[in-house]
């Protein structure tokens, strides 16, 4: 029997998160020295969005996207030549229907990818497929979109979530180094509701909540957590790392498995 891997949100934060020192890259360094090896690896990222249909990449080897700029040449180096895998978009079509999948050759790998697998699972060798945001579905609809992933965790397949919970780029560069009030708050709030399980609060926010449309923004970021949230089993331990905040932008992660992972 294939054991059942674990489900991950990861903050991933700037691109300078992969080729800088820091507590984050080295606390997913070592969470990947501890997980169960995946046979396979499917990966949510904030920047993929799709309106329309769900997009899952196709191809052999899907191509390294370096979408930013004005960072440092070493980053645009960085390479993800991990193998794709059409079984499992094929198996993916099936959970969620046909209808409901775009095969896509023309996207890869991009930063909300390698930015978390890298330091992860340190080599580019495990099968990996990304899968795109509809933006066309509600935050209902993408939490029930994950819920029918789910059963890929018996199948060998770690679900990679990667977005940040806070995330205002606009903000971020005047509130760096500080922690503002609606920030904390809203780290507060969601952060309890990720333990408690309560997916209504993750999911349904009021018109006048500053903190949180100030936190979630474009939302981008934030609809992955939904993703890991989406795919929790019944018996899984959930638990928070690199709970960190620098002004606008948080690396919260989340482990929905064994805590022990993160010893």
């Amino acid at each position: 029997m294939t054991q059942r891997l674990p489900a991950l949100f990861l903050g991933h934060g700037s691109p300078m998160t992969i080729i800088t020192d820091n507590p984050e890259l080295r606390a997913m360094a070592a969470l990947g020295q501890r997980l169960p090896r995946p046979t396979a690896v499917l990966c949510i990222s904030a920047h993929y969005e799709t309106r329309g249909r769900t997009h899952l990449t196709v191809g052999s080897h899907p191509k390294t996207i370096h979408d930013f700029r004005g960072f440092p040449p070493e980053l645009y180096e960085v390479r993800y030549p991990a193998p794709g895998d059409d079984a499992l978009v094929d198996r993916i079509a099936g959970l969620l229907g046909e209808d409901r999948v775009h095969r896509d050759s023309q996207w890869g790998f991009d930063h909300g990818v390698y930015g978390v697998l890298l330091p992860l699972l340190g080599q580019a060798d495990t099968p990996t497929v990304a899968m795109s945001l509809d933006r066309a579905l509600t935050p209902g609809q993408h939490l029930a979109t994950a819920r029918a992933l789910a059963p890929l965790r018996d199948e060998g397949v770690l679900i990679v979530a990667s977005g940040n919970v806070i995330h205002n780029l606009a903000l971020w560069r005047q509130s760096q180094g500080t922690r503002p009030d609606w920030a904390l708050d809203f780290r507060a709030r969601t952060n309890a509701a990720i333990l408690a399980a309560d997916d209504e609060a993750l999911t349904h926010f009021a018109p006048d909540d500053r903190a949180a449309s100030t936190a979630i923004n474009s939302a981008e970021h934030y609809l992955p957590l939904l993703y890991a949230v989406g795919v929790r089993l019944p018996g899984d331990g959930i638990t928070l790392f690199n709970d960190t905040l620098d002004g606008a932008l948080s690396m919260t992660s989340v482990l929905y498995g064994d805590a022990r992972l993160l010893a």
